[in-house]
């Protein structure tokens, strides 16, 4: 059984100014989830599936369908404020969406097979499916889940500081938890992080650190959905409140539900944040082009 895609679409990219999932950065007006899905293709991925609004679907169709038929399987799913477990009333006024646990949550009824979810403006790299594929592809326990993990000193941006999730993992490749870390920047050919009383820690730039690429298979779809339903009894009238998968995976780790495999890509990540970001991925799109990871032109 092959594995599916699930792209992460259905958020607005307000710091962004507008529809980023789709902001042509390739030399053929390629987006970055033309790329996931190229890589995904070339890694053994079966089927792609888009988490996305109502309001969304005529672009990204207009977008995909044609350019992805006859290469990969294609469901469209939609994820909107109202689509709550039974019992539960969408709250008056709430406009922000519920978080990615939800956003998983609501391609239940289309994935049936072990798939791994992703952001859609994230670009992974070629080497993060092709790990992931084999491990989707090959473990047979239905509770045991995955991460790709990335050299935190891949991930660092050249125009200031980030934040990151570094790993804490056990002997096995298993992950025991996630520190958030703030303030992590390069200086000169070190890796530094801030601490809260400013006093400065050197990283090695070999840590692995999260960046939102889960594996999965379909046992998750009931435990998101137990947990959601907690997360609504007590939170849905808060008007920011939203239920974030890493949390999930979190809650069953420390309840011995589930174990998660770090796997380790060697490849850069990068991503789309801000519109000043743009010029620095279609350079870095243009570099893996020359170098030959990429045909100019995706899909023919």
């Amino acid at each position: 059984m092959k594995p599916t895609l699930l792209i992460l679409a259905a958020g607005m990219g307000s710091r962004f100014g507008g529809l980023k999932q789709v902001e042509p950065i390739g030399p053929s007006g390629e987006a970055i989830i033309d790329y996931s899905i190229y890589d995904a293709i070339r890694a053994g991925f079966g089927k792609v599936v888009f988490i996305i609004r109502k309001s969304f679907a005529e672009a990204f169709k207009e977008k995909f369908d044609n350019k992805l038929k006859g290469e990969i399987e294609v469901e469209y799913v939609y994820q909107e404020l109202d689509m709550l477990p039974k019992g539960f009333i969408l709250p008056e006024g709430r406009e922000k969406p519920w978080g990615t646990a939800h956003a998983i949550l609501v391609a239940k009824d289309v994935v049936k097979e072990p798939f791994c979810a992703l952001n859609a403006d994230d670009f992974y790299g070629r080497n993060a499916y092709e790990v992931m594929a084999n491990f989707l592809s090959s473990s047979e326990k239905p509770t045991e889940y995955s991460m790709v993990g990335y050299h935190l000193k891949n991930t660092l941006s050249e125009f200031g500081s980030v934040s990151r999730g570094i790993c804490d993992i056990d002997q096995k490749q298993n992950l025991n938890k996630i520190v958030e870390t703030k303030t992590i920047f390069k200086k000169g050919d070190k890796v530094i992080s801030i601490e809260e009383d400013g006093s400065e820690t050197l990283l090695s730039g070999n840590e692995n650190v999260s960046m939102n690429i889960w594996g999965f298979k379909s046992s998750v779809f009931e435990t998101i959905e137990t947990k959601f339903s907690t997360f609504l009894t007590k939170e849905m009238n808060k008007p920011k409140s939203e239920m974030y998968i890493p949390s999930v995976v979190f809650d069953m780790i420390d309840e011995k539900l589930a174990t998660v495999k770090v796997l380790e890509a060697d490849s850069p990540w990068f991503g789309v944040t801000y519109k000043e970001d743009k010029p620095y991925v279609v350079e870095k799109i243009n570099a893996l082009i020359k170098e030959g990871d990429y045909p100019k032109r995706l899909w023919d």
